[in-house]
């Protein structure tokens, strides 16, 4: 793991931190094991707790702990130790060998910070209402929400063809999806992410109203390109994507020229902020 490419962002839990980390090239949480098995058994040495249960766990042959990734995260003395992570899924395993009352407040709050949503396997519906209901809170007005779903249906269309086209694998999804943002923005999406200061947040949902029809239309024309000439596999589904996001750059460009100033921004929805727990610890030197 490249811990240059991660970002420290402690989260609570009853009033005790838990060490969490944000990977922004997988776009996930790791979260310090310790500090979970500290939460869950009340254990006046959680290390050695850890250290016990790892190796019975090891020697059952648990993948979670094979799994474990190790970071060097700053001590309650100050101090950065190498330190046991893994991520939500497997803190959920962990979790279920370690008898515990604050097992299932663990596993709410972890549920939470994951975005798991266990019961829309069984009813999908409620993701979408969920996703309504999010939107509202918010403040996003009805007429954008009704867009906003309207959009991610569009983005499934394209997906389904992309997959009738011979593309299977997820990273093939991102390239194609990058290759669009790209060719329009001049970002790859996790650059554009980035450049807005977000982590797991929605990039679409931070966009401004040009940059999400620009979006629209790239992949609007993607779609209806991919669907007409039934290109086959990644190399012609690439020619596909990057001709669908010229013509949002074409777009964009014109735009620009008319306006005399860049359409794209780092602004975002809510403002999020982020503060580099690094960053923190130069400054105070």
């Amino acid at each position: 793991m490249n811990q240059d490419k991660m970002h420290l962002v402690n989260k609570i839990f009853n009033n005790e931190t838990i060490r969490t980390i944000w990977d922004k090239e997988q776009e996930k949480y790791y979260i310090s094991v310790v500090d979970i098995v500290r939460a869950l058994t009340d254990s006046k040495n959680p290390q050695t707790y850890w250290r016990v249960l790892k190796k019975r766990l090891k020697d059952e042959g648990n993948e979670t702990v094979t799994n474990c990734n190790v970071l060097k995260l700053k001590a309650q003395d100050g101090k950065y130790r190498l330190t046991d992570v893994v991520d939500i899924e497997g803190m959920f395993r962990i979790i279920e060998s370690i008898p515990s009352k604050n097992a299932e407040p663990i596993k709410q709050w972890l549920a939470k910070l994951g975005s798991e949503r266990i019961d829309e396997v069984f009813d999908p519906s409620l993701a979408a209402q969920r996703s309504i209901d999010l939107y509202r809170a918010k403040g996003y007005d009805e007429r954008w929400i009704t867009k906003r779903i309207q959009n991610i249906q569009d983005r499934k269309e394209l997906t389904d063809i992309w997959k009738e086209n011979g593309i299977t694998e997820s990273k093939e999804f991102a390239i194609l999806t990058n290759e669009i943002y790209k060719t329009w923005s001049g970002m790859t999406a996790s650059e554009y992410k980035s450049f807005k200061g977000l982590r797991k947040e929605s990039l679409r949902d931070n966009m401004d109203n040009i940059e999400v029809s620009l979006t629209d239309i790239s992949e609007e024309v993607t779609k209806r390109l991919a669907k007409k000439t039934r290109p086959k596999g990644l190399k012609e589904n690439i020619k596909v994507a990057h001709a669908g996001g010229k013509v949002a750059k074409n777009t964009r460009d014109e735009i620009e020229d008319l306006l005399g100033e860049s359409i794209i921004t780092n602004q975002n929805k809510l403002n999020y902020q982020y503060i580099d727990e690094e960053a923190k610890i130069e400054s105070k030197k």
